[in-house]
């Protein structure tokens, strides 16, 4: 499954002739809600993984794919129609209320990968059962932020993922720009005069500048963004003022991203706070617009600009300097400790943490030179596991379903372009051959690219910002080799497995199991 083959907003999965509900004298129905902190590939995977899954078990599914290019709601009709509703996702679901009083499964999106068919089977035992959740209340910033028995390191990492999957477009475009500007004109570019006051059509360092000052400007939005949307997971719209307002103090007294981290978790606590003071009637029609906001932004920014505001800057310019002064072997070893970080889930929280820590440092108009080594790092090393599984799937196909030399093709695209969710399908069959495999040797990349000293000034774009980054040639050696390393270890593993009974060791099915060969995955030894 790729990012891009399931871009379309929603989808249905029927069987003809599924099993009907006794009931009803219909398929049982499902609706879904798929989501996660970029919104690119894991919320595209798990929709048609569960698709696919409520084929094959013979219901009645649709799926509403939040994604970052925004989303269409389900039909109101089909939703009130649903039997069952099942939401996979990292961040809080956009307009939860609509699924009220309904049997209801919340798992992070992963699961609607991995285990589709158990979310179906569980969903229809908590409609035998009777089990809804409730319709009596709207939308609350608790059942935004997770099932209230949601443990609180859950609740966490949703709303750190949720102002993290917002900030990522900005870094995206302002990085980009940026490293374009540099590209055009130099890093001198950088000291280049406002374009409001000089800017020449026919120059090609006054387009240069244009750039790189319109990526400053989409970066002045990292933090304020980061810490608005953190409050948002928390506390719904209320928490949007507090948390910019805070992101923004943080931003102005250099505590950057930590800042932002910390304004909005006090941000959104600050308004739940709030929010459980009994008010008189007559007030409750000002509180959202005047009183939240009004005395939460006051709270926030006292607390920022007198309170915790100077040590979280301390601590924020101590990093910056550890991080300025990693060298020789210990540069290498951080490299290292990426690269596997990267690899570990494809996308999931931990890769999120390796590449939100490496977006932070080049987050600046003037990023060091060990920031723009971990940038390189990082995107070296994510690119790894799809292009290792596309080559495993090219060298040794026989050792792969077909659904999986399928999948091989479109990995080569995503993990050219850094989208490391490419090597998810295969690791989803095989986890304990996939998901070592590719540790090592996105290990070894991230290692090499320190070693080498590339550097990277824009966040993302794989093989296309190559031309931006310092030693390419090198930087591509590294990759090559992590791919190469990943892609020895994975088929070395493979061949030592013993096939699925009744597939021979080619792949190939004869008689009735060939016609569903594409269903069946290598089993593990």
């Amino acid at each position: 499954a790729s990012a891009g083959a399931a871009a379309a907003p929603t989808a249905r999965a029927a069987a003809p002739g599924a099993d009907a509900d006794p009931a009803a004298g219909r398929p049982f129905r499902i609706v879904a809600v798929t989501s996660c902190p970029t919104g690119i590939a894991h919320t595209y995977m798990a929709a048609e993984s569960l698709e696919n899954a409520g084929r094959e078990a013979g219901v009645e599914l649709v799926v509403e794919t939040q994604g970052s290019a925004g989303f269409t709601r389900l039909d109101p009709e089909v939703v009130a129609a649903a039997d069952g509703v099942i939401f996979a996702h990292d961040v809080p679901v956009r307009d939860k209320d609509r699924f009220a009083g309904k049997p209801t499964v919340d798992v992070g999106v992963k699961a609607g990968i991995n285990r589709p068919a158990e979310l179906i089977g569980e969903v229809r035992e908590r409609a035998a059962r009777g089990e809804v959740t409730s319709g009596a209340a709207p939308s609350t910033p608790v059942e935004r932020a997770g099932d209230a028995s949601e443990g609180y390191g859950t609740k966490l990492r949703k709303w750190l993922m949720s102002g993290v999957s917002y900030m990522v477009p900005f870094v995206a475009a302002g990085g980009l720009l940026i490293a374009l500007g540099f590209a055009i004109g130099g890093y001198e570019i950088k000291s280049a005069p406002s374009v409001m006051t000089h800017f020449a059509w026919t120059q090609s360092d006054s387009w240069a500048a244009l750039l790189f000052q319109i990526g400053g400007v989409a970066f002045g939005f990292l933090v304020p963004v980061l810490a608005g949307y953190i409050a948002y997971g928390m506390a719904d719209r209320p928490g949007l003022v507090p948390g910019f307002v805070g992101g923004m103090i943080a931003s102005t007294i250099n505590a950057g991203f930590l800042g932002g981290l910390v304004a909005g978790l006090i941000a959104g606590g600050v308004v739940l706070a709030i929010q459980r003071v009994k008010i008189p009637a007559a007030v409750r029609g000002i509180m959202p617009v005047v009183v939240i906001p009004l005395i939460s932004s006051a709270i926030v920014g006292f607390l920022m600009f007198v309170v915790i505001g100077k040590p979280i800057a301390s601590a924020q310019k101590g990093m910056t300097d550890w991080l300025n002064g990693l060298t020789g072997s210990n540069a290498v070893l951080l490299g290292a400790l990426l690269g596997l970080m990267m690899c570990f889930d494809l996308g999931g929280p931990v890769n999120k943490v390796a590449y939100t820590f490496a977006t932070a440092g080049i987050a600046v108009s003037n990023p060091s030179d060990s920031a723009m080594k971990i940038m390189a790092a990082v995107m070296a090393a994510g690119m790894v596991p799809p292009l290792a599984m596309a080559l495993a799937t090219t060298v040794r196909g026989r050792l792969f379903t077909a659904t999986e030399r399928e999948n091989g093709k479109a990995a080569w695209v995503l993990g050219a372009s850094f989208i490391s969710e490419g090597a998810i399908p295969f690791a989803a069959a095989d986890p304990l051959r996939v998901i070592p495999s590719s540790m090592v040797g996105g290990a070894l990349t991230g290692a090499l690219s320190m070693a080498f000293g590339a550097t990277l000034r824009a966040p993302h774009g794989g093989i296309f910002v190559v031309p931006l980054i310092g030693n390419p040639f090198l930087y591509l050696i590294a990759i090559a080799a992590g791919v190469c390393v990943s892609t020895a270890l994975v088929v070395v593993l493979k061949s030592l497995r013993r096939p699925a009974p009744g597939i021979p060791a080619d792949g190939s099915a004869t008689g009735p199991a060939a016609a569903t060969k594409e269903a069946q995955q290598p089993v593990a030894a």
